[in-house]
């Protein structure tokens, strides 16, 4: 097990497998030393546990937890294409996108449950730049999308 991994244990968490695509695309790519994921969904067992607009059926508080699970997700993908997450040298960009009510505006606190994770799980390496976008609606309704760009040490 890798150092992340055994990271990932010690939250009492686990590294899911990777969420099967929904569409044409692949869940990651690697080009060079970047790996890009897809829009990660908070998908645990191949299915979403709330879907919903975040300020109207589903809470802040959930919504943040829903992010970390997006997050957790993405890591599985990156794993799928680098092979070992200790490779990871940094998360370069997270993109997250908030399913809002229209007059909820605390999409950035939503997505500090993303970004929360990649620190606890990576440190130093885990701290990146960071989008929050509020959006009408997501694939299968979900409240939160979570994509992430990393850079690799060589193999």
């Amino acid at each position: 097990m890798s150092a992340v991994e055994s990271r990932i244990a010690e939250l009492g968490l686990t590294l899911p497998e990777v969420v099967p695509p929904l569409a044409a695309y692949r869940p990651a790519v690697q080009s060079g030393v970047y790996v890009y994921t897809a829009g990660q969904l908070p998908m645990v067992d191949g299915k979403l546990p709330v879907t919903g607009k975040v300020g109207a059926e589903v809470t802040a508080e959930e919504a943040k937890d829903l992010a970390r699970t997006c997050a957790l997700n993405a890591l599985a993908a990156v794993k799928s294409v680098a092979g070992d997450l200790d490779r990871i040298a940094r998360v370069v960009k997270v993109v997250g996108f908030v399913a809002s009510a229209a007059d909820f505006t605390g999409q950035p606190g939503v997505v500090n449950g993303a970004s929360e994770l990649l620190g606890e799980v990576l440190g130093d390496r885990g701290v990146h730049a960071r989008s929050a976008v509020g959006v009408a609606v997501l694939p299968l309704d979900a409240p939160v999308e979570v994509e992430i760009q990393v850079e690799l040490t060589e193999a």
